[in-house]
């Protein structure tokens, strides 16, 4: 019992001098007993900087900045209807150009709503583009416009195009599938998801199948056939067009001779001295040319009588119906709206549509 009672001055004094050494900051949770070992808490707390370092500072990330909500635009029920309509007559190489400018077709849209002079109507649509100069960016450029017309009638227009134009000396009148073209039904997007065979359309698109990769597989005439394409029309009643008495002239020189003749108001032996005093025409080609001239007319006097003579025979061979479809269909062209995207066109919207339609009822 004794020895147990000397043995605790012994403890306590231990106890103090611990107690000591960490008021004196030579001990930090378990330091050296030793005096000489101690160390100041500067050289602590730049050993434990150290130390740190060497294992690498974790760096916190900086926080992700909050997204904002990415809105989509709704698009218009009928937003690609112009674009369905196939632009019929525009070369392959000049399609992706019609994309360079943001052209709105809403005027045709609304043609469609209630009160507007499409609604409720059974609709066929075809495309086209006229180039004209215009201002963009205040710079003048030629720019191709595009145009859409649309054909009231409760019958398709035609099942035929026509492939015409001053490079080619005779005109071709071919079915729309010898083009691989056809009227097919527009559903508008809100009826996408829909099954197409139950959908009751009443607008329809001049669409075209031939796929621009596989033109470089085709002859260079047939590619160059779909550049002079024009949708084809055969009114009942003879438009300005066929009762016309100019032909044009394509004389093959080089370069070539290109004018038109009159064949009721121009004299050929004054018209071929004419030529040739202004040197587009040599001297040694007179009497070639004049006879080319008189062929041309010959055949253009051809064409004309044929075609009184189809138009005569169609109108005798047509039911009532279709003949009353014919008589009653009407044009509308619509040309895109203005916007601040957009070129001003104001100056140079035409009626005229083509050689076989002639010109339009309404421009919109």
């Amino acid at each position: 019992m004794r020895g147990r009672k000397r043995a605790a001055p012994k403890k306590r004094a231990a106890e103090e001098e611990e107690k000591k050494r960490e008021e004196e900051g030579g001990g930090c949770g378990g330091g050296s007993s030793s005096g000489g070992d101690s160390k100041s808490p500067e050289e602590l707390k730049k050993e434990s900087t150290t130390k740190g370092a060497s294992r690498g500072k974790r760096v916190k990330a900086p926080p992700k900045p909050k997204q904002e909500p990415e809105f989509f635009r709704e698009k218009r029920n009928l937003e690609d209807l112009w674009q369905a309509a196939f632009p019929v007559g525009t070369e392959w190489e000049n399609m992706d150009k019609l994309q360079e400018i943001n052209w709105n077709f809403s005027n045709l849209e609304d043609a469609f709503e209630e009160g507007g002079e499409l609604y409720g109507k059974t609709v066929y649509l075809f495309g086209s583009t006229e180039p004209q100069l215009l201002v963009v960016n205040g710079e003048q450029k030629v720019i191709l416009i595009p145009i859409v017309v649309a054909v009231v009638s409760p019958i398709p227009p035609s099942d035929k195009i026509g492939i015409k134009s001053v490079q080619r000396e005779n005109e071709e009148i071919v079915p729309m599938k010898a083009m691989k073209m056809a009227w097919v039904p527009y559903v508008p997007l809100e009826n996408r998801q829909s099954r197409v065979d139950r959908l009751k359309t009443q607008i329809f698109t001049l669409g075209c199948t031939q796929r621009r990769s596989a033109l470089k597989h085709l002859k260079t005439e047939r590619v160059k056939q779909y550049d002079y394409c024009l949708p084809y029309f055969q009114p009942l009643k003879a438009d300005d067009d066929e009762e016309d008495t100019v032909v044009n002239i394509m004389f093959p020189l080089e370069p070539p001779v290109v004018c038109d003749f009159d064949w009721e108001l121009d004299n050929l032996e004054d018209f071929t001295d004419e030529l040739i005093k202004d040197e587009a025409l040599p001297e040694d080609q007179k009497d070639a040319f004049k006879d080319y001239v008189k062929e041309q007319v010959r055949e253009t006097k051809k064409t004309q009588k044929q075609a009184r003579e189809a138009r005569r025979k169609a109108i005798e061979d047509m039911d009532p119906k279709t003949k009353a479809a014919f008589e009653n269909m009407r044009f509308y062209k619509f040309y895109p709206v203005q916007t601040l995207d957009t070129p001003d066109i104001s100056s140079v919207k035409v009626p005229y549509i083509n050689r076989y339609y002639g010109k339009a009822h309404v421009v919109m």
